[in-house]
């Protein structure tokens, strides 16, 4: 009786094993197949744009084509200085005057 229940329930354990395969490679599911590409093409406007990009209409061309001519030769401009943020622009030590201790404990 011991030998049978044992032979069963290996039986039982081996069945539930029979599926253990990719998901995607089953009979009946959804393969993603080119899906992006498809997306893609059904939300562009004008498919041409998907061969070659086309320039914005107030875009100026030859402002960005000497921005990136002087990054490339390393010519860049110096950003103004200004007094608005003081992001970065500080050397102190970052704290306010703390003498320790947590917030709102007095001592």
């Amino acid at each position: 009786m011991g030998r049978y229940l044992t032979l069963l329930g290996v039986l039982l354990a081996i069945s539930g094993c029979a599926g253990l395969d990719d998901p995607y490679k089953r009979a009946g599911t959804w393969a993603p197949t080119n899906i992006n590409d498809d997306n893609l093409r059904a939300m562009v406007v004008n498919p041409v744009d998907l061969q070659q990009g086309a320039a914005a209409k107030d875009s100026l061309g030859v402002t960005a084509a000497t921005a990136v001519a002087r990054y490339r030769s390393d010519n860049v401009k110096i950003l103004p200085d200004s007094t608005l943020s003081s992001v970065g622009g500080s050397a102190g030590s970052g704290g306010q005057g703390s003498t320790g201790g947590g917030a709102g404990v007095s001592q």
